[in-house]
């Protein structure tokens, strides 16, 4: 039982709170069916087939930092470009991890996905780098979300931008920063899906109501057709039993609102790929993690 695993009053008072907000979401979820089918049913057109999906934007989204959003979001999209899908990554994160895995340095870069955001100007694609493209970051995204503070339709600036190039991509995705704020908001408006990594840790539940909050937030305001592709576990240690309660709490607490992947496990050979500016399917192929992801992968087609 749920019970069991979760021991700490906070962590019952994020269940409580999360089984609110999945009343709600769901709720939203019935009311945009209902809007789309309607609309539908009034202009007279055929509902349109979904066997040839068009392109999934996934944002990787955790409010935490340290949980793995940058690595998923390069080596996931490593496994989806070599099952032959036209893979787009895209940092938004002032951190820029993502770009200085894929190799390149922020600091040297002439354009970066602030251009796009706050002068509305074309992404700076760099094409080909293991099989896939590069929307690249740098520090200049700080002050790139204090000056979206007073655009005009600045919910809009990144859907806007990533438009001109759905129809060159199968799969785009996004490396969100590790906050709250304009830049994850915006990454959420321009989704189709948000995917989010969550540390088997007992804290991280502390911040998971705040993390559902805000994506039903999102879904209520600014983009109804947002949907959870599902939660990654990270940071897994098997042999560690607080690993094991926590792992077993984020299944009972959030299988309700998503999928809930193969725990992602330590392992330093992360790091070691990363400094190697290399995904680790390059960098050691016959590593045990590679067939997790490559099943998460997998997994991410059906969306």
């Amino acid at each position: 039982m749920l019970l069991d695993s979760i021991k700490s009053t906070a962590e019952i008072t994020v269940l409580a709170r999360t089984s609110l907000l999945l009343i709600h979401f769901n709720k939203l979820e019935t009311k945009t069916e209902s809007v789309d089918q309607t609309s539908t049913y009034l202009l007279g057109i055929m509902p349109v087939s979904t066997s040839d999906p068009l392109c999934r934007i996934i944002a990787l989204f955790n409010q935490a930092g340290g949980v793995a959003k940058s690595t998923l979001t390069q080596n996931l999209g490593y496994h989806l470009a070599k099952r032959e899908h036209r893979v787009l990554l895209i940092d938004i994160d002032p951190q820029a991890s993502l770009t200085k895995f894929m190799g390149l340095v922020p600091s040297q870069l002439q354009k970066t996905v602030a251009d796009a955001i706050i002068d509305e100007q074309p992404l700076p694609i760099h094409e080909g780098i293991h099989g896939m493209d590069l929307v690249p970051a740098s520090r200049v995204l700080s002050g790139a979300e204090m000056q979206l503070v007073s655009a005009a339709m600045r919910d809009l600036r990144l859907k806007e931008a990533v438009e001109f190039v759905l129809e060159e991509y199968d799969f785009i995705l996004i490396d969100c920063p590790p906050s709250l704020g304009l830049l994850s908001y915006i990454a959420l408006v321009a989704a189709t899906h948000v995917l989010v990594p969550v540390e088997t840790h007992i804290k991280a539940f502390e911040g998971t109501d705040e993390l559902l909050q805000t994506i039903t937030h999102v879904k209520n305001k600014a983009n109804r057709k947002i949907q959870i592709a599902g939660f990654i576990p990270t940071r897994y240690a098997q042999q560690n039993s607080a690993d094991k309660r926590a792992l077993a709490a984020i299944t009972e607490q959030l299988s309700a609102w998503g999928r809930i992947f193969p725990p992602i496990p330590r392992a330093t050979a992360f790091v070691d790929a990363s400094e190697e500016r290399a995904p680790l399917a390059v960098f050691d192929p016959k590593h045990p993690v590679v067939a997790i992801l490559e099943e998460i992968a997998k997994a991410l087609e059906a969306l």
